[in-house]
């Protein structure tokens, strides 16, 4: 994509990690960027921090009204990313309920909220582009991720189905499939993480994918993302035996 000058993006869970980050790249690169988080102090933290115009707007993606009412007191934008998310290691024998809902409704129920609050504006105006953060977690389930990996694959389903719906129109819909990022989220694993990479790396790979108006999506980082793209083609008895 070129010209981001004079674009106006909303960032949707932009306080910290890869939020940051690629606020940072969207507005270097001459968009006005509209940060949005739970964290009020953070938003404008980050608002102030960006080197291009920008606009703190806080809301809960668990709110209906409040990211209707966000969304409306945007007015016309060019962009949305959506990269709000929570997480906690969970295996199925240690399930905690409330942390289990709340990956479903802030990860993929936030999603579909804030789709629904932008999308018609953009079918009206035939424009727009609509960026979501799915996660290498959702190609397969995967042990001890039975909240997260269940949410970033409806997050992915729901790219591909918007994909097909609108690729002939003039909004364009894309997906950033990223791996392990350092963020005070993974801080929270015990175990070993491959490739893990620094939230301005994956930032990079997601603006990359943002300025290709080719591409429909990125898994990332490469090498380690055929691992999962690949197990889809395992049947079933060999990718539970590798797996779980």
């Amino acid at each position: 994509m070129s010209g981001w000058a004079g674009k106006r993006y909303w960032l949707v869970g932009a306080t910290e990690g890869l939020g940051a980050a690629l606020a940072q790249k969207i507005s270097a690169a001459g968009a006005e960027v509209i940060v949005s988080g739970r964290n009020a102090a953070r938003c404008a933290e980050v608002a102030e921090g960006l080197p291009g115009r920008a606009q703190a707007l806080p809301v809960d993606v668990q709110d209906s009204a409040a990211v209707s009412e966000a969304a409306a007191s945007l007015g016309q934008i060019d962009g949305v990313v959506f990269l709000a998310g929570v997480y906690w290691p969970m295996p199925a024998q240690e399930l905690d309920p409330e942390q289990f809902v709340a990956m479903a409704d802030v990860n993929f129920t936030g999603a579909a909220r804030v789709i629904g609050a932008v999308l018609p504006g953009m079918v009206a105006r035939d424009a727009g582009h609509i960026v979501l953060t799915g996660s290498l977690a959702g190609f397969r389930g995967l042990p001890g991720a039975m909240g997260y990996a269940a949410s970033k694959a409806g997050v992915m389903s729901l790219a591909e189905s918007l994909r097909a719906d609108l690729w002939r129109t003039g909004v364009r819909v894309q997906l950033a499939n990223p791996g392990f990022i350092r963020t005070r989220l993974t801080d929270k694993n015990a175990f070993r993480m491959p490739f893990l990479m620094a939230p301005e790396e994956a930032a990079q790979h997601m603006f990359e994918l943002m300025c290709d108006e080719a591409a429909f999506q990125r898994s990332f980082p490469r090498l380690f993302s055929l691992v999962f793209r690949l197990s889809r083609f395992l049947p079933d008895w060999a990718y539970f035996r590798i797996f779980a």
